[in-house]
């Protein structure tokens, strides 16, 4: 018994291991084999004026205003006046990344500090009203953010010529559409901006994340199979939206900048994207700065102590600093793997799929055991009324088929829970080897155990050849015989045993889709 067990059990194995290898892409990012060399360690920006201001040159006055997006739409946001400074100064308008939507929250530290140096600034709150998680419309958001730009022309002081954008990680597929739609506009600053589509630079986020969180190989199988596939619930059209076009469409200087700690965006694959795409980009990279370009210190996180006097410099030197050299300076990025388009999932490609096969199995493993169950006492009753029979399952199954259909429910949660797991400890930037590893262990051993429970059902359905149910009754009290089994007990026994084995298979299959049962295949 024990090695026709094992042997089953194997086969069973290695059955789910190429299915879960068949049914949806493999994980093979391009590792970058060359990196860009800045021309310089130092970040300042060259051609830059001797007399242009710096940070802290002005007191700055801070103002709230409304912004008129549409009739009966508007939005607040914050002012900031460099107080003393020359008119014809320059303006910028700050674009909100993903993790961002107040004024008051925002670019703080970044506008401020601009603002001080005699730039005026404006933080407009984002337009929350038509942005979702699940719709988001790039252009129609250039459209919103326009309105500032046209607000902070008619500010007193403010050259309307020399009004431009600093848009941050998200906020960069905004600003080059609003680039393109209002040629009048004079420079744009793009902050950790990935360039590549958002569904690219997804996958390359948690790719990145889940190495630096040290998870098992079998792990990255997930990343393609989950951001690839056409999420639950529709949406996410946004997810494949190309900056690329309006990008090769304007001409106004850009500075790209990146901070060398930032996990989250493939900034060497960026800034050449940026480089080709646009004709005057001057490229900065600020070491062990974070996505915000902040560093860590002992009194928290605070911009990195070069980044808003270099911003500050190019700003105030355009035209002579767009196109100064070096192009390329800082610290040496280091990006491991590129971000490339993200395979389509074979099976599971649409997420409403993917939940309604879980939802009808996990609904499955609840009534298949409630008839069984129900059945079960209605046998039980039988055996207290002479010659009324009842049916059951036969010896030994009952055994193994809980097995199934607990360790399969049992396994889909405990994977459920390592995913989410590993996910918080990958947005901290953590690492715990008993989560990360022992807890990917331990969600494959119960899969196996559920494997085996399934290798003992099946042997002993042979053994029964292939009879599920036996009928037990009293011929007298307290002396029970096998009589014929009654019809409509053997059909509800029946049922609820193959329900439970259809929704503890469908789990199976879907566990080994992510990646459970790997076996090097």
């Amino acid at each position: 018994m024990f090695f026709r067990t094992v042997a089953t059990s194997a086969a069973f194995l290695v059955v789910l291991a190429v299915t879960g290898a068949v049914a949806g892409p493999a994980w093979e990012p391009q590792p970058v084999t060359e990196h860009l060399q800045p021309a310089t360690t130092s970040t300042a920006i060259g051609g830059a004026s001797a007399d242009a201001g710096e940070p802290g040159d002005y007191e700055v006055r801070e103002s709230p205003v409304v912004v008129a997006l549409a009739p009966g739409i508007e939005v607040g946001g914050l002012l900031r006046e460099p107080v003393g400074a020359p008119d014809g100064r320059p303006g910028i308008v700050f674009v909100h990344g993903a993790g961002t939507g107040k004024a008051a929250d925002a670019f703080t530290l970044a506008a401020t500090a601009l603002a001080s140096a005699g730039i005026t600034t404006l933080v407009p709150d984002k337009r929350l009203d038509t942005y979702t998680t699940r719709h988001r419309d790039y252009e129609a958001m250039a459209r919103d953010y326009a309105r500032s730009v046209a607000y902070l022309r008619d500010v007193p002081g403010v050259d309307p010529d020399r009004v431009g954008l600093y848009a941050e990680s998200e906020g960069a597929w905004v600003s080059p559409v609003m680039m393109v739609d209002d040629p009048r506009l004079a420079f744009q600053i793009l902050v950790s901006a990935p360039v590549v589509p958002p569904r690219q630079q997804a996958a390359y986020a948690v790719d990145n994340y889940l190495r630096n969180t040290d998870v098992p190989a079998g792990v990255f199988r997930a990343i393609p199979r989950a951001v690839g596939m056409r999420l639950p619930g529709g949406g996410f059209e946004y997810a494949d939206f190309d900056v690329r076009p309006w990008l090769t469409e304007q001409e106004d200087p850009i500075l790209a900048v990146y901070g060398t700690k930032d996990a989250s965006m493939p900034f060497e694959q960026g800034a050449r994207e940026l480089m080709a795409d646009a004709p005057d980009v001057t490229v900065r990279f600020y070491a062990h700065a974070n996505h915000g370009i902040n560093v860590e210190t002992p009194d928290g996180l605070v911009l990195h102590p070069d980044f808003a006097a270099d911003l500050a410099d190019w700003v105030l030197g355009l035209p002579g600093t767009a196109s100064a050299p070096p192009q390329v300076a800082g610290a040496q990025p280091e990006q491991l793997y590129l971000a490339s388009a993200v395979p389509q999932p074979h099976w599971y490609g649409d997420g409403d799929w993917l939940v309604g096969v879980v939802v009808t199995a996990g609904g499955l493993l609840v009534v298949g055991p409630l008839l069984l169950g129900g059945a079960a006492l209605a046998g039980r009753a039988a055996r207290r009324r002479p010659g009324r029979p009842g049916a059951r399952l036969a010896a030994g199954l009952r055994g193994p088929l809980t097995g199934l259909g607990a360790g399969a429910a049992a396994t889909t949660v405990g994977l459920v829970a390592y995913l989410a797991a590993v996910a918080r400890l990958a947005l901290d930037y953590e690492k715990d080897a008993l989560v990360v590893q022992g807890g990917w262990i331990g969600v494959r051993l119960l899969g196996i155990a559920t494997v085996v429970a399934a290798a003992l059902l099946v042997n002993r359905l042979r053994d029964l050849r292939g009879r599920l149910v036996t009928a037990v009754a009293a011929d007298t009290p307290g002396r029970l015989s096998v009589h014929e089994t009654p019809r409509g007990g053997a059909v509800v026994v029946r049922t609820g045993f193959w329900l439970t084995v259809l929704g503890a298979a469908a789990l199976l299959v879907t566990l080994a889709y992510w990646g459970v049962y790997q076996l090097g295949i």
